[in-house]
């Protein structure tokens, strides 16, 4: 996984939860890029002179979803419930303690490694959720094999990639394969075609994995009923 310093994801993190109507409504607008006099960049959604770039473009039609129009994708093949159920006591944990949807954590490991705490990749992307050394270490993952640890930091910066585009899912699942930086370029889903593939793939699991979870709510709910 691409990774950028942790200052430039701090900072545009706070610039767009600062931003006017922060939270979900922010991510309605167009954020740009704005050089100060002093030379440091600004992430605003109001330019104030033409200095500024538009790096992400909001949605043309307001209040959309950060979970609309979730995709099926064949490429997203069945993991046997045993492999989540290994770690399930790890992402509840995590999804907990860090504000990320269990589905979507589940839904990220079962693009990235399929359940194998082990694998590793060409890129030098280790653990269940694929992270590369210099973003587990930002996150204080000494070992990124451990599953407890690679689970935690991968779900830290997954939370840091939503905040950063203002719940929009798409892009923080773009962002998370590609790098923010990337998406900041294109102001959309980069035209890679690894990324393109990927990102359907993610939410294909997220939606499957959303509907088992409501689906076993319902029937506790139905169970566990006065009658």
């Amino acid at each position: 996984m691409p990774s950028r310093p942790a200052a430039l994801v701090l900072a545009i993190a706070a610039a767009c939860a600062l931003l006017p109507g922060s939270g979900a409504a922010w991510a309605q607008a167009d954020i740009y890029r704005c050089t100060g006099e002093d030379g440091v960049p600004l992430f605003t959604n109001i330019p104030n002179d033409r200095r500024c770039q538009v790096v992400i473009k909001g949605p043309k039609e307001a209040g959309t979803s950060p979970v609309a129009n979730l995709v099926q994708d064949r490429s997203a093949r069945r993991i046997p419930r045993a492999a989540r159920s290994r770690y399930e006591d790890q992402v509840l944990a995590a999804s907990r303690e860090h504000d990320v949807e269990a589905a979507l954590i589940h839904a990220v490991i079962s693009a990235e490694s399929g359940y194998n705490p082990l694998a590793r990749s060409v890129k030098g992307a280790k653990g269940l959720m694929q992270l590369i050394p210099e973003t587990g270490a930002r996150y204080g993952a000494t070992n990124l094999l451990d599953p407890k640890q690679n689970i935690d930091a991968g779900t830290r910066y997954l939370k840091d990639l939503i905040v950063m585009f203002g719940n929009d899912l798409r892009l923080a699942i773009a962002a998370y394969n590609a790098g923010e930086g990337a998406v900041m370029k294109y102001g959309t889903i980069p035209p890679y075609a690894e990324t393109r593939l990927y990102v359907p793939k993610v939410l294909a699991y997220y939606k499957r994995y959303r509907d088992a979870a409501a689906a076993t709510n319902a029937r506790i709910q139905r169970t566990t009923r006065p009658g």
